[in-house]
């Protein structure tokens, strides 16, 4: 589902941030900011208005200011009117420039938002594009649990009951750190970064069956939970099953793709025994090594194939 932001939520959410002030009434509060981008109204100004995005903010800086005011005030009256006669969500205004009533007259007759800063126009920019970002960045949400293990983001997923919240307290006592049980929201950051949290409401808060809710920070302490941690690794929990083939040499890499961003995927089987919290360590650790470029598998397997090497040489030159 697409989000959506109205200027009022803006106002609200950065208003202080921005040190915004609206200079028109609150009538146009109510449009919707349809996309993350944010620019300058450039060669619009100049009458260039075919590939203007639609539904974009538009910043006044000091540079489209001045041009408008070189203008006269009737020319610029009509170049405003025609600019804003397309669909524009919001007007910002930077460096705390005084703005000519003309402007506002326009702006308030289309219904578009004049808002005002005091910050300088790079300033503003460096503020607004990440909030901007972050809330229409692809979201989505997983039944599963997330821990920073070793620097390293695990997202246990499995079927319910598996163990995947037992999995991560195990990892918290040995003083790894829980970001979300039972609920990850995930948010795609650039073109390839997926940042897991936990519910606003949920925090640093699991469920353990048999004992219930428990706060983790009040048990472990500040030091144990982390708000928010990029997913590196999925980890499946999955019950031993005799028939089904598990990976035992490590050269058949497995991945899983989430909101588009291809993760590599670990399976773990389950069965008495097994030291579940230890073998994660090592997945952590692992791919901290695979990132430095050491693939340990692969390594072991052109050692091998080396030894192998005269005696495969030596069978291929029998002709008997």
């Amino acid at each position: 589902m697409r989000k959506s932001l109205t200027v009022k939520e803006l106002l609200d959410h950065k208003g202080e941030t921005l040190s915004l002030e609206l200079l028109t009434d609150s009538r146009g509060l109510g449009r919707m900011v349809a996309e993350p981008e944010i620019s300058s109204p450039g060669l619009a100004l100049a009458g260039y208005r075919e590939r203007m995005p639609v539904g974009r903010l538009q910043v006044f800086g000091e540079t489209e200011m001045t041009y408008l005011a070189n203008l006269g005030e009737e020319r610029a009256s009509e170049v405003l009117d025609a600019l804003m006669s397309v669909e524009i969500p919001a007007v910002f205004i930077t460096k705390a420039q005084s703005v000519p009533q003309s402007f506002l007259e326009i702006a308030t007759r289309r219904g578009v938002p004049v808002l005002r800063s005091k910050l300088r126009t790079a300033e503003f920019y460096r503020r607004i594009k990440p909030y901007l970002e972050e809330f229409f960045a692809p979201t989505t949400t997983m039944h599963a649990s997330l821990a920073d293990v070793c620097g390293i983001g695990l997202l246990f997923v499995g079927r319910s009951g598996i163990g995947k919240s037992e999995c991560v307290l195990d990892l918290v006592e040995r003083g790894h750190r829980l970001v979300a049980d039972d609920v990850v929201i995930i948010t795609q950051r650039g073109n390839d970064v997926l940042i897991g949290r936990g519910h606003e409401l949920q925090r640093h808060h699991m469920e353990i069956r048999g004992i219930g809710i428990i706060d983790v920070r009040a048990l472990f302490g500040i030091r144990a939970i982390r708000q928010q941690k990029r997913i590196e690794v999925v980890v499946q929990l999955e019950d031993w099953n005799n028939p089904t083939y598990f990976d035992r040499t490590g050269l058949v890499s497995e991945e899983v793709k989430v909101l588009g961003v291809t993760l590599p995927k670990v399976v773990i089987p389950l069965n008495p025994g097994k030291n579940i919290t230890v073998m994660c360590e090592v997945v952590a650790m692992n791919h901290l090594l695979k990132v430095a470029g050491v693939d340990a598998a692969r390594a072991f397997d052109r050692r091998l194939m080396d030894a192998m090497r005269p005696g495969r040489e030596y069978l291929e030159e029998d002709y008997e």
